[in-house]
């Protein structure tokens, strides 16, 4: 049996004492930002909050399309936010807010919020566990992988990982996870990044030093390698509190939030002076296959409940760190295994679906809305899904290219293919210029398809700037079907000819995408 397979089998979760607030903490040594941190960016102190929203949220009710309002109220005629209580956004009408967010409002109306559109990927999964492996892992839907796209990066930078951890370089947890799950995002090659201690009895014996002798046998080499763990984990804890005690007055934060209670811990130890450069943080309860809304009220019920406690907590946490000093320190983004169906079930709820909206926020966050409106049929169907406008691993390359400041070679080898990149960071963050596309899309449409409908053949015209231009074509379930074209172009006009003879009939999505620009365009194929 192989080390990693020994921990992930044997100890498959780190513990440490409860610290603050009634929390346990986690410390994880790797992460794909943690490695922008401790190299490409040693000479900063930046931070990413994740924030996880398990069960799948809908984000077609989070974000609501105010352009096509028609089409997303026939859609989901009993749990529609009414057009009337829609948070509008400044100098945005396009889409809006759920009227549960007026802290996100708030924080976009100060320029700290970027949204991001239709954020998926091809061929989705609908499975809650195996949709969230992806999504840590970075993987590809019919790929799978046993190592986290940080724990990847990590062991091509700290190859001898945890022996010498930690040191006078790197004194501080790399990454912390407050809760109890370990994330797969932090699973390296050879071993778990987390801590993983059988029990309490091992762990306190460990820590003081006392240990049973090692027999000279493999078992024993994996036995010693676990001692190594706890001991830093137990090094860790005193980083963390040491940190948590310079702080000794925070800002108000909602009671009863349990999200809330999460980053408030966050924000004292980022004042406190931790290093750390990865937090995560989560909030539970999106799988809302029902009454996700009130029948007289749409705009309340338990979807409203979740959207309102995300929002206030992001809004606390930031105010927090503007209170403490540290808010330039952090950036923070929201993400959900999948979205939701376009059209809403009997139930008063939506089902299991693809694409979904994110928020980023911070201090050097570029304030817009990326993308356009989700592309919404005339009359929905119960198996139609949001098209995808952006790869989630456009936002993870984005950030530790804008944030962290890491090189397009160490962006190869953390995410194993070149994903283009959003201007999601103001450039002032790593001295790079952001979101100044060559190429003028006010109203332009950059990709449709003649003759539409078709039955064989169709020619799809796209303009593109200059850089890598692709173009993908999916079913109404969010499948891949080909991608035609995915090459560097020179700015200008093309036309290729695309063969349907083997599709059924239906509706079919041409996406493109050049940079931070695309446009999806639906195709409809007829017998």
């Amino acid at each position: 049996m192989k080390r990693r397979d020994f921990l992930k089998y044997t100890a498959p979760a780190a513990i440490l004492p409860t610290l603050i607030n009634g929390f346990s903490i986690k410390a994880f040594a790797a992460s794909p930002m943690l490695n922008a941190l401790s190299s490409a960016s040693a000479d900063n102190d930046h931070v990413l909050v994740m924030i996880q929203m398990t069960g799948g949220n809908d984000g077609l009710n989070m974000v609501i399309p105010l352009d096509v309002y028609g089409k997303y109220q026939a859609a989901r005629t009993n749990i529609a936010i009414q057009e009337g209580k829609v948070l509008r956004l400044d100098n945005y009408t396009k889409s809006g807010l759920h009227p549960a967010m007026t802290g996100i409002q708030q924080l976009y109306s100060d320029g700290k919020v970027s949204i991001v559109q239709s954020v998926g990927y091809p061929s989705p999964n609908y499975s809650h566990f195996r949709a969230t492996d992806i999504w840590l892992t970075g993987s590809d839907s019919n790929e799978i992988l046993t190592t986290g796209w940080g724990g990847r990066y990590l062991d091509t930078q700290y190859p001898n990982f945890p022996d010498g951890y930690p040191n006078t370089d790197a004194p501080d947890p790399l990454a912390i996870q407050i809760g109890s799950i370990v994330s797969p995002a932090f699973q390296g090659p050879n071993a778990s990044m987390g801590i993983a201690i059988t029990s309490a009895d091992d762990f306190y014996n460990l820590i003081d030093g006392i240990n049973d002798p090692v027999p000279n046998t493999k078992w024993g080499k994996e036995l010693e390698y676990i001692r190594l763990i706890a001991k830093q984990t137990n090094s860790y804890e005193q980083a963390i509190t040491k940190a948590a005690k310079k702080v000794t007055s925070q800002g108000a934060y909602p009671a009863n939030n349990n999200l809330a209670a999460q980053l408030k811990i966050v924000a004292r130890l980022i004042a406190g002076g931790l290093k750390t450069r990865l937090y995560m943080v989560s909030i539970g309860g999106f799988d809302t296959h029902a009454n996700q809304t009130e029948g007289g009220d749409t705009s309340k019920g338990g979807h409203a409940q979740l959207l309102g406690g995300l929002s206030d907590a992001i809004k606390a946490f930031m105010d927090d760190l503007k209170g403490l000093h540290a808010s330039r320190r952090v950036v923070g983004m929201t993400f959900s295994e999948f979205g939701r169906r376009i059209k809403s079930n009997y139930s008063m709820g939506t089902d299991h679906g693809a694409a979904a909206p994110m928020i980023i926020f911070g201090d050097y966050v570029n304030q817009g809305v990326l993308g356009n409106s989700p592309a919404l049929p005339d009359n929905s169907s119960v198996i139609d899904n949001i098209p995808m406008q952006y790869d989630f691993r456009s936002i993870y390359a984005s950030i530790l290219e804008q944030w962290f400041c890491v090189d397009t070679t160490a962006l190869q080898k953390i995410m194993g293919k070149d994903y283009q990149r959003l201007p999601l960071v103001s450039g002032v963050a790593c001295g790079t210029i952001t979101g100044l596309p060559d190429l003028d899309t006010d109203g332009k449409k950059l990709i449709f398809n003649a003759p539409n409908p078709f039955s064989d053949y169709t020619y799809i015209t796209y303009i593109t700037g200059s850089g890598n231009t692709l173009i993908q074509i999916f079913d109404t379930t969010g499948r891949l079907i080909q991608v035609p074209v995915n090459k560097v172009h020179t700015p200008g006009t093309y036309k290729i000819t695309f063969d349907g003879r083997q599709l059924p009939a239906g509706i079919y999505y041409a996406r493109l995408q050049n940079g931070p620009i695309q446009q999806v365009w639906p195709m409809l194929k007829v017998r």
